[in-house]
């Protein structure tokens, strides 16, 4: 167990130093303990993430491919994309406490989690990913979902990711912007899966970003339709109608749960 700890412990350092070295001085971050360190790099590299993809998105769906993807009246203001902007940088520094903590359970050698390829084969390690992944958007899903039917939590929760209901008032930029405990929530499974099903530490590192940039990807309204992805076509239609397409990764549990809705070319939705 010990030579475990120290694994994970030195695989996160590397990470620490990999990018707080290329963005700050060492006599900044290397007196900082380590648990202060993971938290600092995983906030810088969650808003690099978060600026840097919205920033080039909304650059080539408002700037070089105008009126080529969206209708004009569906691009948003330069005034609703600072206020998500805004939003989002109020809770980043919370968001980035989700992967810090699941960092520190890891390396207390708390969860299901392994550093090394080589302890499992292939065939188990594709597994045990699909069964994380499968675990993680059915929690996601009743998370997301509870966060609607329960009215408490929609007011003072989630409301405020949902004042953006319109084509035009939607981008990229909306990804991320919610109440601080509401994207805390809504990352949670990302950790809970940990005790659940063995996990290779960088994969799971890796699942935890990409959830960042996806959820910036599904908000910028481009109806495209990949079976069994949960585009942004399907995710507008969630900022429509309140009461449809929970899912985050895939439409696979609001097909089960009775909850998916198919968006259509003209913007109307078509019930299952």
């Amino acid at each position: 167990m010990e030579e475990y700890r120290r694994l994970f412990m030195e695989e996160a350092s590397f990470y620490n130093r990999l990018i707080l070295g290329a963005c700050l001085p060492n006599s900044v971050w290397d007196p900082l303990p380590h648990f202060f360190q993971t938290w600092l790099r995983n906030y810088i590299a969650a808003n690099f993430i978060y600026f840097l993809s919205g920033f080039l998105w909304c650059f080539y769906l408002y700037y070089l491919k105008r009126n080529v993807y969206l209708p004009k009246d569906a691009i948003p203001s330069t005034k609703s994309m600072l206020l998500q902007i805004s939003v989002a940088t109020k809770g980043l520094p919370c968001y980035s406490i989700v992967p810090t903590i699941s960092d520190f359970m890891i390396q207390s050698g708390w969860t299901r989690c392994f550093v090394r390829m080589s302890d499992v084969s292939w065939p188990a390690y594709l597994v045990y990913l699909m069964v994380y992944v499968v675990s993680v958007e059915f929690m996601i899903y009743w998370v997301h979902r509870e966060l609607h039917d329960i009215k408490l939590l929609y007011k003072y929760l989630h409301a405020t990711h949902h004042i953006y209901n319109k084509q035009n008032t939607l981008s990229p930029f909306a990804g991320l912007a919610f109440h601080p405990l509401d994207g805390v929530l809504q990352a949670l499974p990302h950790v809970i899966a940990l005790f659940l099903v063995p996990m290779h530490f960088k994969t799971h590192i890796f699942l935890v970003f990409l959830e960042l940039l996806w959820t910036v990807n599904i908000h910028d309204c481009i109806n495209a339709k990949l079976w069994p992805v949960m585009g942004a076509g399907y995710h507008t239609v969630h900022h429509i109608t309140y009461c449809h397409n929970y899912g985050h990764f895939t439409i696979w549990m609001d097909w089960m749960f009775g909850t998916l809705c198919y968006p259509t070319d003209d913007d109307e939705s078509k019930n299952i």
